[in-house]
Protein backbone atom coordinates (compact mmCIF):
# COMPACT_ATOMS: atom_id res chain seq x y z
CA UNK A 1 0.00 0.00 0.00
CA UNK A 2 2.83 2.22 0.83
CA UNK A 3 4.61 1.58 -2.93
CA UNK A 4 1.14 2.33 -4.20
CA UNK A 5 0.78 5.53 -2.44
CA UNK A 6 4.48 7.10 -3.56
CA UNK A 7 3.89 5.77 -6.67
CA UNK A 8 0.59 7.04 -7.10
CA UNK A 9 2.00 10.81 -5.61
CA UNK A 10 4.76 11.09 -7.68
CA UNK A 11 2.37 10.28 -10.92
CA UNK A 12 0.12 13.25 -9.44
CA UNK A 13 3.71 15.36 -9.68
CA UNK A 14 4.69 14.10 -12.86
CA UNK A 15 1.07 15.10 -14.18
CA UNK A 16 1.36 18.26 -12.21
CA UNK A 17 4.28 19.36 -13.58
CA UNK A 18 3.48 18.79 -16.91
CA UNK A 19 0.35 20.86 -16.69
CA UNK A 20 2.74 23.65 -16.06
CA UNK A 21 5.21 23.05 -18.28
CA UNK A 22 1.78 23.28 -20.90
CA UNK A 23 1.08 26.35 -19.75
CA UNK A 24 4.46 28.27 -18.78
CA UNK A 25 6.43 26.92 -22.31
CA UNK A 26 5.53 27.73 -25.65
CA UNK A 27 2.29 27.08 -27.65
CA UNK A 28 3.13 25.30 -30.74
CA UNK A 29 1.45 25.94 -34.17
CA UNK A 30 1.22 22.84 -36.85
CA UNK A 31 1.98 24.09 -40.40
CA UNK A 32 0.91 21.16 -42.32
CA UNK A 33 1.90 21.77 -46.28
CA UNK A 34 2.63 20.26 -49.12
CA UNK A 35 6.59 20.69 -49.47
CA UNK A 36 6.70 17.93 -51.79
CA UNK A 37 4.62 17.04 -54.39
CA UNK A 38 2.09 18.58 -56.88
CA UNK A 39 2.13 22.53 -55.17
CA UNK A 40 5.31 22.51 -53.75
CA UNK A 41 6.27 25.27 -56.09
CA UNK A 42 3.74 27.58 -54.01
CA UNK A 43 4.44 25.59 -50.33
CA UNK A 44 7.23 27.88 -49.21
CA UNK A 45 5.27 31.09 -49.86
CA UNK A 46 2.21 29.87 -47.73
CA UNK A 47 4.89 28.93 -45.25
CA UNK A 48 6.60 32.10 -44.84
CA UNK A 49 3.62 33.88 -44.38
CA UNK A 50 2.35 31.80 -41.88
CA UNK A 51 5.35 31.87 -39.75
CA UNK A 52 5.15 35.84 -40.28
CA UNK A 53 2.28 35.61 -38.73
CA UNK A 54 3.65 34.09 -35.72
CA UNK A 55 6.85 36.04 -35.45
CA UNK A 56 4.51 38.91 -35.65
CA UNK A 57 2.47 37.77 -32.48
CA UNK A 58 6.06 37.05 -30.70
CA UNK A 59 7.66 40.75 -31.30
CA UNK A 60 4.28 41.74 -29.65
CA UNK A 61 4.61 39.88 -26.85
CA UNK A 62 3.08 37.19 -27.38
CA UNK A 63 -0.59 35.62 -26.10
CA UNK A 64 -2.01 34.66 -22.90
CA UNK A 65 0.38 37.09 -21.01
CA UNK A 66 3.45 36.63 -22.56
CA UNK A 67 3.84 33.13 -24.03
CA UNK A 68 5.37 32.67 -27.20
CA UNK A 69 3.97 30.60 -30.24
CA UNK A 70 6.28 28.17 -31.93
CA UNK A 71 6.17 26.57 -35.40
CA UNK A 72 6.24 22.99 -36.20
CA UNK A 73 6.34 22.18 -40.11
CA UNK A 74 4.98 18.63 -41.30
CA UNK A 75 4.79 17.71 -45.14
CA UNK A 76 1.12 16.83 -46.22
CA UNK A 77 2.12 15.91 -49.71
CA UNK A 78 -0.60 17.48 -51.33
CA UNK A 79 -1.79 13.99 -52.74
CA UNK A 80 -0.68 10.92 -50.53
CA UNK A 81 -3.66 10.93 -47.51
CA UNK A 82 -1.88 8.38 -45.31
CA UNK A 83 1.51 10.27 -45.35
CA UNK A 84 -0.33 13.48 -44.16
CA UNK A 85 -2.17 11.46 -41.97
CA UNK A 86 0.69 10.56 -40.24
CA UNK A 87 2.96 14.06 -40.31
CA UNK A 88 -0.62 15.16 -38.81
CA UNK A 89 -0.87 12.78 -35.80
CA UNK A 90 2.97 13.55 -34.93
CA UNK A 91 2.17 16.52 -35.00
CA UNK A 92 -0.61 16.54 -32.30
CA UNK A 93 0.71 13.74 -30.49
CA UNK A 94 4.40 13.86 -30.68
CA UNK A 95 5.43 17.87 -31.55
CA UNK A 96 1.85 18.56 -28.91
CA UNK A 97 0.80 21.27 -31.19
CA UNK A 98 -2.40 23.33 -29.97
CA UNK A 99 -3.85 24.08 -33.42
CA UNK A 100 -2.64 23.71 -36.98
CA UNK A 101 -2.89 26.00 -40.23
CA UNK A 102 -3.32 23.40 -42.89
CA UNK A 103 -3.44 21.06 -44.37
CA UNK A 104 -3.00 22.08 -48.36
CA UNK A 105 -4.70 20.33 -50.92
CA UNK A 106 -8.61 19.02 -50.46
CA UNK A 107 -8.15 14.96 -50.25
CA UNK A 108 -5.77 15.51 -47.53
CA UNK A 109 -7.64 18.16 -45.57
CA UNK A 110 -10.17 15.45 -45.41
CA UNK A 111 -8.19 12.88 -44.35
CA UNK A 112 -6.48 14.88 -42.07
CA UNK A 113 -9.88 16.02 -40.43
CA UNK A 114 -11.44 12.71 -40.25
CA UNK A 115 -8.50 10.69 -39.00
CA UNK A 116 -6.45 13.16 -36.80
CA UNK A 117 -8.20 16.13 -35.92
CA UNK A 118 -11.48 15.21 -35.04
CA UNK A 119 -10.31 12.52 -32.85
CA UNK A 120 -8.38 14.33 -31.17
CA UNK A 121 -10.42 17.43 -30.34
CA UNK A 122 -7.71 19.71 -32.72
CA UNK A 123 -8.77 22.51 -34.69
CA UNK A 124 -7.78 23.51 -38.30
CA UNK A 125 -7.56 26.24 -40.82
CA UNK A 126 -6.79 25.53 -43.96
CA UNK A 127 -5.47 28.36 -46.27
CA UNK A 128 -6.42 26.11 -49.52
CA UNK A 129 -8.66 22.74 -48.80
CA UNK A 130 -11.68 24.59 -51.43
CA UNK A 131 -13.61 21.03 -52.07
CA UNK A 132 -16.99 22.29 -51.61
CA UNK A 133 -17.65 18.52 -50.23
CA UNK A 134 -15.46 20.11 -46.83
CA UNK A 135 -18.64 22.23 -46.27
CA UNK A 136 -20.34 19.60 -44.91
CA UNK A 137 -17.80 17.39 -43.62
CA UNK A 138 -18.23 15.93 -39.70
CA UNK A 139 -16.10 18.66 -37.71
CA UNK A 140 -17.49 19.01 -34.65
CA UNK A 141 -16.73 22.55 -35.22
CA UNK A 142 -12.82 22.34 -35.37
CA UNK A 143 -12.50 22.90 -38.97
CA UNK A 144 -12.14 26.23 -40.70
CA UNK A 145 -11.10 27.81 -43.92
CA UNK A 146 -9.52 31.15 -45.31
CA UNK A 147 -9.80 30.18 -48.99
CA UNK A 148 -13.78 29.92 -50.83
CA UNK A 149 -15.37 26.98 -51.48
CA UNK A 150 -14.57 25.57 -54.84
CA UNK A 151 -18.92 26.17 -55.25
CA UNK A 152 -18.10 29.81 -55.44
CA UNK A 153 -14.82 29.57 -58.14
CA UNK A 154 -16.98 27.43 -60.29
CA UNK A 155 -19.71 30.29 -60.70
CA UNK A 156 -16.40 32.69 -61.14
CA UNK A 157 -14.88 30.35 -64.21
CA UNK A 158 -18.21 29.96 -65.50
CA UNK A 159 -18.53 33.87 -65.83
CA UNK A 160 -15.29 34.70 -66.95
CA UNK A 161 -16.28 32.43 -70.21
CA UNK A 162 -19.36 34.11 -70.75
CA UNK A 163 -18.32 37.86 -70.57
CA UNK A 164 -15.21 36.72 -73.23
CA UNK A 165 -18.20 34.98 -75.57
CA UNK A 166 -16.87 31.08 -74.92
CA UNK A 167 -19.78 28.82 -75.67
CA UNK A 168 -17.62 25.41 -75.96
CA UNK A 169 -15.11 24.20 -73.93
CA UNK A 170 -13.63 20.56 -72.67
CA UNK A 171 -12.02 20.45 -69.45
CA UNK A 172 -9.77 18.02 -68.00
CA UNK A 173 -9.11 17.99 -64.08
CA UNK A 174 -6.77 16.74 -61.74
CA UNK A 175 -8.50 13.10 -60.70
CA UNK A 176 -9.05 13.66 -56.99
CA UNK A 177 -11.45 15.14 -54.31
CA UNK A 178 -10.15 18.71 -55.30
CA UNK A 179 -10.46 18.42 -58.94
CA UNK A 180 -13.85 16.76 -59.44
CA UNK A 181 -15.17 18.77 -56.89
CA UNK A 182 -14.34 21.52 -59.03
CA UNK A 183 -15.25 20.10 -62.18
CA UNK A 184 -18.61 19.64 -61.11
CA UNK A 185 -19.41 22.63 -59.83
CA UNK A 186 -17.79 24.82 -63.30
CA UNK A 187 -19.92 22.27 -65.45
CA UNK A 188 -23.11 23.05 -63.59
CA UNK A 189 -22.63 26.98 -63.55
CA UNK A 190 -21.27 26.90 -67.38
CA UNK A 191 -24.07 24.74 -68.38
CA UNK A 192 -26.67 26.78 -66.63
CA UNK A 193 -25.38 29.97 -68.23
CA UNK A 194 -25.76 28.06 -71.44
CA UNK A 195 -22.36 26.78 -72.35
CA UNK A 196 -21.13 23.48 -73.75
CA UNK A 197 -18.56 21.24 -72.71
CA UNK A 198 -17.87 18.81 -75.10
CA UNK A 199 -15.57 16.70 -72.71
CA UNK A 200 -14.90 16.45 -68.91
CA UNK A 201 -12.13 13.92 -68.57
CA UNK A 202 -9.78 13.40 -65.87
CA UNK A 203 -6.10 13.23 -65.64
CA UNK A 204 -3.57 11.33 -63.28
CA UNK A 205 -0.49 13.08 -61.44
CA UNK A 206 2.98 12.32 -61.76
CA UNK A 207 2.91 10.82 -65.20
CA UNK A 208 5.60 11.30 -68.12
CA UNK A 209 2.92 11.48 -71.28
CA UNK A 210 -0.30 12.76 -71.41
CA UNK A 211 -0.83 12.47 -75.41
CA UNK A 212 -3.97 10.08 -75.05
CA UNK A 213 -5.98 12.10 -72.99
CA UNK A 214 -4.86 15.51 -75.03
CA UNK A 215 -6.03 13.40 -78.07
CA UNK A 216 -9.27 12.17 -76.66
CA UNK A 217 -10.30 16.29 -75.84
CA UNK A 218 -8.55 17.35 -78.99
CA UNK A 219 -11.23 15.03 -80.92
CA UNK A 220 -14.06 16.08 -78.71
CA UNK A 221 -13.50 19.96 -79.51
CA UNK A 222 -13.81 23.14 -77.76
CA UNK A 223 -12.54 26.86 -78.00
CA UNK A 224 -11.08 26.51 -74.90
CA UNK A 225 -9.18 23.71 -72.96
CA UNK A 226 -10.33 24.16 -69.43
CA UNK A 227 -7.77 22.94 -66.77
CA UNK A 228 -8.39 22.53 -63.10
CA UNK A 229 -5.30 21.07 -62.22
CA UNK A 230 -1.74 21.78 -60.62
CA UNK A 231 0.52 23.87 -62.06
CA UNK A 232 4.17 21.23 -60.90
CA UNK A 233 2.33 18.28 -62.12
CA UNK A 234 -0.56 17.08 -64.08
CA UNK A 235 -1.98 20.13 -65.11
CA UNK A 236 1.42 21.30 -66.48
CA UNK A 237 1.59 17.95 -68.91
CA UNK A 238 -1.73 18.36 -70.03
CA UNK A 239 -1.35 22.16 -71.33
CA UNK A 240 2.24 20.81 -72.54
CA UNK A 241 0.99 17.89 -74.63
CA UNK A 242 -1.66 20.10 -75.97
CA UNK A 243 0.67 22.92 -76.94
CA UNK A 244 3.02 20.43 -78.38
CA UNK A 245 0.08 18.40 -80.38
CA UNK A 246 -1.56 21.62 -81.63
CA UNK A 247 -4.82 20.50 -80.04
CA UNK A 248 -5.37 23.28 -78.03
CA UNK A 249 -3.49 27.16 -77.92
CA UNK A 250 -5.70 28.93 -75.66
CA UNK A 251 -6.60 27.64 -71.56
CA UNK A 252 -8.55 28.66 -69.01
CA UNK A 253 -6.85 27.72 -65.64
CA UNK A 254 -8.24 26.92 -61.92
CA UNK A 255 -6.72 28.27 -58.88
CA UNK A 256 -4.04 25.43 -58.66
CA UNK A 257 -2.62 26.67 -61.84
CA UNK A 258 -1.43 30.18 -60.80
CA UNK A 259 1.85 29.78 -60.30
CA UNK A 260 5.10 31.74 -61.58
CA UNK A 261 6.96 28.31 -62.18
CA UNK A 262 4.30 27.11 -65.23
CA UNK A 263 5.13 30.59 -67.36
CA UNK A 264 8.76 30.14 -66.46
CA UNK A 265 8.47 26.38 -68.02
CA UNK A 266 6.27 27.03 -70.88
CA UNK A 267 6.76 30.90 -71.75
CA UNK A 268 5.24 33.00 -73.70
CA UNK A 269 3.02 30.21 -74.92
CA UNK A 270 0.90 30.78 -72.42
CA UNK A 271 -0.22 34.44 -73.90
CA UNK A 272 -3.87 34.84 -74.41
CA UNK A 273 -4.78 32.19 -71.96
CA UNK A 274 -6.34 33.09 -68.46
CA UNK A 275 -7.81 31.78 -65.41
CA UNK A 276 -8.88 33.01 -61.63
CA UNK A 277 -7.39 32.86 -58.36
CA UNK A 278 -8.65 33.78 -55.05
CA UNK A 279 -7.39 36.94 -54.06
CA UNK A 280 -7.92 40.35 -52.04
CA UNK A 281 -7.45 43.90 -52.61
CA UNK A 282 -7.56 46.99 -49.86
CA UNK A 283 -5.46 48.14 -46.72
CA UNK A 284 -5.16 44.95 -45.12
CA UNK A 285 -4.38 43.26 -48.69
CA UNK A 286 -1.33 45.99 -49.11
CA UNK A 287 0.26 45.65 -45.22
CA UNK A 288 0.31 42.42 -45.68
CA UNK A 289 2.11 43.19 -49.53
CA UNK A 290 4.56 45.37 -47.44
CA UNK A 291 4.98 43.23 -44.65
CA UNK A 292 5.53 40.17 -46.84
CA UNK A 293 8.39 42.27 -48.97
CA UNK A 294 10.37 43.21 -46.01
CA UNK A 295 10.42 39.59 -45.03
CA UNK A 296 11.93 38.48 -48.14
CA UNK A 297 8.59 36.69 -49.98
CA UNK A 298 6.94 37.37 -52.81
CA UNK A 299 3.15 38.41 -51.25
CA UNK A 300 1.14 37.53 -54.63
CA UNK A 301 1.88 33.86 -54.77
CA UNK A 302 -1.03 31.71 -54.34
CA UNK A 303 -2.34 31.25 -51.08
CA UNK A 304 0.12 33.85 -49.17
CA UNK A 305 -2.38 35.80 -48.05
CA UNK A 306 -4.77 33.13 -46.76
CA UNK A 307 -1.89 31.25 -45.06
CA UNK A 308 -1.40 34.46 -43.09
CA UNK A 309 -4.61 35.06 -41.97
CA UNK A 310 -5.30 31.10 -40.64
CA UNK A 311 -2.06 31.10 -38.71
CA UNK A 312 -3.24 34.98 -37.57
CA UNK A 313 -6.63 33.68 -36.57
CA UNK A 314 -5.75 30.91 -34.63
CA UNK A 315 -3.44 32.89 -32.52
CA UNK A 316 -6.38 35.36 -31.67
CA UNK A 317 -8.37 32.93 -31.21
CA UNK A 318 -6.77 31.89 -28.22
CA UNK A 319 -6.12 35.27 -27.19
CA UNK A 320 -9.99 35.82 -26.96
CA UNK A 321 -10.91 32.50 -25.17
CA UNK A 322 -8.02 32.97 -22.41
CA UNK A 323 -6.94 28.98 -23.37
CA UNK A 324 -4.61 26.93 -25.77
CA UNK A 325 -7.22 24.29 -25.69
CA UNK A 326 -9.10 23.64 -29.12
CA UNK A 327 -12.53 22.90 -27.97
CA UNK A 328 -12.50 25.90 -25.93
CA UNK A 329 -11.01 28.60 -28.41
CA UNK A 330 -12.43 26.90 -31.39
CA UNK A 331 -15.96 29.12 -30.89
CA UNK A 332 -13.64 31.98 -30.67
CA UNK A 333 -12.60 32.33 -34.56
CA UNK A 334 -15.81 33.22 -35.87
CA UNK A 335 -16.12 35.96 -33.06
CA UNK A 336 -12.45 37.62 -33.80
CA UNK A 337 -12.99 37.08 -37.79
CA UNK A 338 -16.23 39.27 -38.11
CA UNK A 339 -17.71 42.02 -36.80
CA UNK A 340 -18.68 43.86 -34.61
CA UNK A 341 -14.69 44.84 -33.05
CA UNK A 342 -12.13 47.24 -33.49
CA UNK A 343 -10.79 46.32 -37.34
CA UNK A 344 -7.36 44.53 -37.02
CA UNK A 345 -5.12 44.61 -39.90
CA UNK A 346 -1.69 42.80 -40.55
CA UNK A 347 1.22 43.88 -38.68
CA UNK A 348 -1.51 44.92 -35.86
CA UNK A 349 -1.01 41.78 -33.61
CA UNK A 350 0.18 44.26 -31.02
CA UNK A 351 -3.34 46.08 -31.10
CA UNK A 352 -5.41 43.21 -31.30
CA UNK A 353 -4.29 41.00 -28.29
CA UNK A 354 -4.16 44.18 -26.21
CA UNK A 355 -7.79 44.85 -26.79
CA UNK A 356 -8.67 41.00 -26.67
CA UNK A 357 -6.86 41.02 -23.46
CA UNK A 358 -8.28 43.79 -21.76
CA UNK A 359 -11.90 42.04 -23.11
CA UNK A 360 -12.81 43.71 -26.01
CA UNK A 361 -14.15 42.79 -29.37
CA UNK A 362 -11.80 42.81 -32.33
CA UNK A 363 -12.68 42.34 -36.29
CA UNK A 364 -9.96 41.01 -37.82
CA UNK A 365 -9.60 42.16 -41.31
CA UNK A 366 -6.41 40.55 -42.18
CA UNK A 367 -4.80 40.00 -45.55
CA UNK A 368 -7.81 39.06 -47.31
CA UNK A 369 -10.66 40.95 -45.73
CA UNK A 370 -11.73 38.04 -44.15
CA UNK A 371 -15.14 37.12 -43.01
CA UNK A 372 -16.09 33.47 -42.01
CA UNK A 373 -19.44 32.40 -43.22
CA UNK A 374 -21.65 29.47 -43.08
CA UNK A 375 -19.40 26.43 -41.54
CA UNK A 376 -16.61 28.57 -40.45
CA UNK A 377 -15.04 29.05 -44.12
CA UNK A 378 -14.07 32.39 -46.43
CA UNK A 379 -17.00 34.36 -48.59
CA UNK A 380 -14.36 35.24 -50.87
CA UNK A 381 -13.07 37.22 -54.31
CA UNK A 382 -11.54 36.28 -57.17
CA UNK A 383 -8.59 37.88 -59.33
CA UNK A 384 -9.47 37.41 -63.13
CA UNK A 385 -5.74 37.47 -64.91
CA UNK A 386 -4.60 36.73 -68.65
CA UNK A 387 -1.47 35.62 -69.74
CA UNK A 388 0.74 38.57 -71.24
CA UNK A 389 3.86 38.93 -72.31
CA UNK A 390 4.70 35.77 -70.46
CA UNK A 391 3.32 37.33 -67.37
CA UNK A 392 0.19 37.43 -65.33
CA UNK A 393 -1.61 40.29 -65.98
CA UNK A 394 -4.59 41.29 -63.38
CA UNK A 395 -7.94 42.05 -64.90
CA UNK A 396 -10.90 42.75 -62.30
CA UNK A 397 -11.68 41.25 -58.85
CA UNK A 398 -14.68 38.95 -58.88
Amino acid sequence: MKKFLMATAMGTMAATGAIAAEHEGPIKIGIILGFTGPIESITPGMSDAAQLAISEVNEAGGILDGRMLEAVTADSTCVDAAAATAAAERLVTSDGVAGIMGADCSGVTGAILANVAVPNGMVMISPSATSPGLSTAEDNGLFFRTAPSDARQGEVLANILSDRGVESVAVTYTNNDYGKGLSDSFIASFEEAGGSVTLNAAHEDGKGDYSAEVGALASAGGDVLVVLGYADQGGLGMIRSALDSGAFDTFMMGDGMYATALLDTIGDAMNGSFGAVPWSEGEGTEAFAANAEAAGFDPATSYTRESYDAAALLALAMQAAGSTDPNEYKDSILEVANAPGEQILPGEMEKAIQILSEGGDIDYVGATNVELIGPGEAAGTYLEYTVTDGAFEQQQIR
